[in-house]
């Protein structure tokens, strides 16, 4: 299903006119993400030999999708950095301190989007501008489109997954300790996981 502006590859100069889809305009609607049924996480790698994996417990967001016009669809997402869990209380507190996020100084990191395309099917790419520890650049997340659904309280979701790579010291994450074998103790290389839920809002009256 195009939930956002179909890439023309025939005429790249030009946008793709296209038949509005009845069940894509139903969708149209602002979307608030369920922290409960999504996740925000990321894997890098540790002394050369293994991942550590860890997630952000608290985050919120709006979708805001536009099924006549997709090109118009947005996405906002906020993180709070001291959420962070890898499951080691001691390794928890060293990635919030001055060391790495300065979560004190820094609290929150934010992705704004900027464009949305499909890549073909139910991919997609958003493309917008992540921050984090006051520097922002710009990121590009590869996501799937898992379809929409109503749950057993009446709620219309749409459900999303995808990933992202990037190098921690674009954003100014830079502390490392070599090792006595050579290399570094931690990956410069993050992959970020997002599985989203989002809740259509009341219409306002």
């Amino acid at each position: 299903m195009a939930l956002f502006n179909r890439r023309n590859n025939d005429a790249p100069s030009t946008t793709a006119t296209l038949a509005v889809d009845p069940a894509l305009a139903a969708l149209t609607g602002t979307y608030t993400i369920d922290p409960a049924h999504s996740s925000i996480g990321f894997t890098v790698r540790h002394a050369m030999v293994t991942n550590v994996r860890g997630s952000f417990g608290e985050h919120e967001g709006t979708l805001t999708l536009d099924g006549t016009d997709p090109s118009a669809s947005t996405a906002s997402i906020d993180v709070t950095i001291s959420s962070v869990d890898t499951g080691i209380a001691d390794r928890d507190g060293h990635l919030v301190s001055g060391d790495f996020f300065d979560a004190e100084a820094f609290p929150l990191m934010t992705f704004r989007s900027t464009k949305a395309e499909q890549l073909g099917g139910d991919a997609y790419r958003i493309t917008g501008d992540l921050t984090i520890k006051g520097v922002t650049r710009p990121l590009a997340i590869d996501l799937e489109f898992n379809g929409s659904a109503t749950d057993p309280y009446g709620n219309q979701r749409v459900g999303f997954e995808g990933s992202a790579e990037i190098l921690r010291s674009d954003w100014g994450l830079t502390y490392n300790a070599a090792l006595e074998t050579g290399g570094v103790l931690v990956g410069d290389k993050v992959k970020l996981n997002f599985d989203i839920s989002a809740i259509k809002a009341a219409p306002q009256a």
